[in-house]
């Protein structure tokens, strides 16, 4: 996946950055609110206060659009390496990122987001891919780094599967932020991650 397409230069005034970032802003609202069906350039540019031509000057399609709103997202989430804890306390790192991992958890529009992609998975492989791309395999890549430091510091055994770990956590996580009957408290989503990482190993 690329970032945002370049169009080629044209006559007339420069493009607006902030134009840019209204109508980014817009598609990701329309996506979580209407699905990927819903998520017209019209609607879209109807949002960002735009006219649909601004909209198809910057991206040749709707699946474009919607594939650089979902990268633009990608810093709402917090990841494995936001923290100036040392890498291999890995109980510190924990409890220094657990507020902020709770309080994702507990966000509609994050749950209502990752909804809307996995569904449209099979419509729209693209879009899901985006997902994967700038949302999900940044921060495996990042969790990745910190478990390794972790597992060499003594924290987790020597023969810890890494990528099963972190295939264990992120189906936990999905099915609590999809499946789950009430939108949690952050607490709950706190308690819930808590009893996670006891589980797995990674809190005492």
């Amino acid at each position: 996946m690329s970032g945002k397409r370049e169009q080629p230069p044209g006559p007339g005034r420069p493009r607006d950055p902030e134009a840019d970032a209204a109508i980014l802003r817009a598609a990701l609202e329309v996506l979580v609110e209407q699905g990927v069906a819903g998520a017209g350039i019209e609607r879209i540019a109807k949002r960002a206060n735009v006219a649909k031509v601004t909209v198809y000057r910057r991206w040749p399609s709707k699946e474009d659009l919607l594939a650089d709103a979902i990268e633009a997202a990608r810093e709402e989430i917090p990841a494995a390496d936001e923290t100036d804890e040392p890498a291999g306390d890995l109980p510190a790192i924990i409890d220094h990122l657990l507020p902020q991992w709770s309080e994702a958890l507990t966000r509609p529009r994050l749950r209502m987001l990752t909804a809307r992609l996995l569904g449209a998975g099979p419509d729209h492989p693209r879009l899901l891919e985006a997902y994967r791309e700038h949302h999900l395999k940044p921060r495996r890549d990042r969790a990745l780094a910190t478990l390794r430091h972790a597992r060499d510091a003594g924290v987790l055994p020597p023969d810890a599967d890494l990528d099963m770990l972190i295939d264990m956590m992120n189906g936990a996580v999905m099915q609590y932020l999809l499946l789950g009957e009430d939108a949690p408290e952050p607490a709950q989503a706190r308690a819930y991650l808590e009893r996670l990482f006891r589980q797995v190993g990674l809190a005492p």
